[in-house]
């Protein structure tokens, strides 16, 4: 299976449980992997048949600016639900991170994997 990838996306968002995460937005890594088969997309050099990473990350970074999750599993599955909406997508992993956000950790996150279904 190919991949087309997103590395390190980074947006800024409302997202977290405590008081202080509700009112201040914070940095939000996401790197998203969509699996797909890009071999009519390359031989007919026609990006139709190939999922559109610049919609694909317009619309992670405007669902991570309006939506205001309480958890990252949330946001991690629905940008997963986002990028299964591309036809395209058979498959994608998502990581999505809070930078900092633990003590002496670089970052926290999770990791969600989603397949097309039907």
């Amino acid at each position: 299976m190919d991949k087309v990838i997103i590395k390190d996306l980074l947006v800024r968002g409302i997202i977290g449980v405590n008081d202080w995460e509700r009112k201040k937005k914070q940095d939000i890594l996401v790197n998203v992997i969509m699996f797909t088969d890009i071999k009519r997309a390359a031989e007919e050099d026609n990006i139709e048949f190939t999922p559109n990473y610049r919609s694909a990350a317009k619309g992670i970074a405007a669902h991570i600016e309006s939506s205001e999750p309480f958890t990252v599993e949330k946001l991690a599955s629905d940008i997963a639900d986002i990028c299964l909406k591309d036809g395209n997508v058979d498959r994608v992993l998502v990581r999505v991170e809070k930078p900092g956000a633990v003590r002496f950790a670089k970052s926290v996150g999770v990791e969600v994997e989603r397949e097309r279904s039907g």
